[in-house]
């Protein structure tokens, strides 16, 4: 089956998995108190809004959808992403959420939910920045410098698509938060950041031209929800983002957060 796909003011960004069929009767966790954990610096997946001070995102919205048709009662926190797959995985947390990829080696630590979302990595640069426009020519300016966060998908993009597969090359600049890493790349302090196509696009919507994505997409991903081994969460999760892709509820928050909302606006 063809993978639905909403562009987003001419970018890939990010693919729907195929539909699945809608459980015919989802399961009630009879109120059931979890905790979420998330990183709040993912927009516009999970972010701080700046006008309210109140965090909001496709997570947030899509989240809270899954807790109402599981009839659970939804305890949000926060926290690093270094620290998130370790919390999770000892029980720390019940379910982690951060644009976070589907990899064999998380699955040692943590149990995935099925994929809910499927994105692809981009270079976010300075709107003024005329020294390169892909990741062939950034490789080539031996002073360019990428910021990520340690251990993340942006990192290993930048080890082994955009530079010299050495994790230790100099010219990787390690930040907590990928918030950070955009700040940073403001302040001039590195080149480019590696981020899908959602949050890149978000970050660009809100600088008023001081970004810019540039080349072609690096990579896929597909996105989970996170949980400690054997949680009994998983299957009741599943059988909802089952159900939200079937009735269109996942298209409707594409196009609320991808599409129709501006941020700083």
């Amino acid at each position: 089956m063809l993978f639905r796909r909403t562009v987003l003011a001419g970018f890939a960004a990010l693919a729907l998995l195929p539909l699945a069929a809608s459980a015919a009767e989802l399961p009630d966790l009879g109120g059931k108190s979890v905790v979420v954990v998330t990183e709040n610096a993912y927009p516009p997946l999970q972010f701080i809004d700046p006008k309210s001070g109140k965090a909001i995102g496709w997570e947030y919205d899509a989240m809270n959808e899954i807790a109402k048709r599981l009839n659970v009662k939804i305890e949000y926190q926060n926290t690093s992403w270094d620290a998130m797959i370790q919390a999770v995985s000892d029980g720390q947390y019940n379910i982690g959420m951060t644009g976070i990829t589907i990899k064999e080696d998380r699955k040692q630590k943590v149990d995935f939910s099925d994929p809910y979302m499927r994105s692809q990595q981009f270079m976010l640069v300075r709107g003024d920045e005329k020294r390169f426009t892909d990741a062939k020519s950034f490789a080539e300016i031996k002073d360019g410098l990428v910021g990520a966060q340690p251990g993340t998908t942006p990192f290993y993009t930048a080890v082994y698509e955009v530079l010299d597969g050495n994790e230790q090359n100099p010219r990787i600049k390690l930040f907590e938060t990928f918030g950070a890493t955009v700040q940073a790349l403001k302040a001039g302090d590195v080149d480019v950041v590696l981020t899908d196509g959602t949050a890149g696009k978000g970050y660009v919507d809100a600088s008023n031209g001081a970004l810019k994505l540039i080349g072609g997409p690096l990579g896929t991903e597909d996105f989970g929800f996170i949980f400690p081994k054997g949680s009994d969460l998983v299957a009741p999760v599943n059988a909802a983002i089952s159900a939200l892709k079937a009735d269109g509820t996942l298209d409707a928050l594409n196009k609320k957060w991808f599409l129709d909302y501006k941020m700083g606006e």
